[in-house]
């Protein structure tokens, strides 16, 4: 598998997470050659700096709305506008998952469409986290709908803050729903080579994980 490290986006959203550990995960991102490295706001200018002092190619990746999903459309947005300020490259947006769990499919499309129209007007993505482990298969498929009609570029499975990560069948599912339109992250609770393989053949094009290095390193191992 050509370019496998292009599937990563290296992860730190801990709260604990000290300046020391983020420039460690930039580190890391650059030396492994990941599609993104992925931080909360505050961390976003100085991924920026880092990244392009390196020139490498990899992506500096935001998180908003982040982990809850619950904030006001207008707090997300400003959110989403200090990341792209700060000089982010793609957007990782939490759904309001309580509005979609109520059918309100409505307020959900209206919030992404405006976030999304800011993403790409500054030629940033938007990867939509649909929470997968507090949606029933019915709201999976009506939330990467919502999606696509919004014009997100990604659905992404989990924040991995709700007790519950990615699954085969959830990543499956969303593939199938929006086909070749919108492009799927998998993201939490994976921690192996399996668990990367899994998730790539169910359909995603793209890994959220903490354990990069160690998948990698596991993958280098058995070329």
């Amino acid at each position: 598998m050509d370019n496998f490290s292009k599937y990563f986006d290296h992860t730190l959203l801990k709260p604990e997470a000290s300046p020391q550990q983020i420039l460690k995960l930039l580190s890391e991102a650059v030396t492994l050659g990941t599609a993104a490295v992925c931080v909360n706001g505050c961390y976003v200018r100085s991924a920026r700096r880092f990244i392009d002092a390196s020139g490498a190619n990899v992506k500096v990746a935001a998180v908003a709305g982040f982990p809850l999903g619950a904030m006001a459309t207008g707090a997300k947005a400003y959110e989403v506008q200090l990341a792209l300020e700060d000089g982010a490259d793609e957007i990782d947006l939490v759904m309001n998952i309580g509005q979609a769990k109520a059918g309100n499919w409505a307020y959900v499309e209206d919030e992404v469409y405006a976030i999304a129209e800011m993403c790409h007007e500054d030629g940033a993505l938007l990867k939509l986290i649909i929470e997968t482990c507090l949606l029933t298969d019915e709201e999976i498929v009506r939330a990467c709908e919502s999606a696509r009609a919004a014009g997100a570029d990604f659905v992404k499975t989990s924040t991995g803050f709700s007790g519950g990560g990615a699954t085969v069948h959830a990543v499956e599912l969303m593939k199938k729903t929006v086909g070749s339109d919108l492009k799927v992250k998998a993201s939490g609770g994976i921690r192996t080579l399996d668990d990367a393989l899994a998730m790539i053949n169910a359909g995603a094009d793209r890994l959220g994980c903490s354990a990069t290095a160690g998948i990698l390193a596991e993958y280098e191992q058995k070329r």
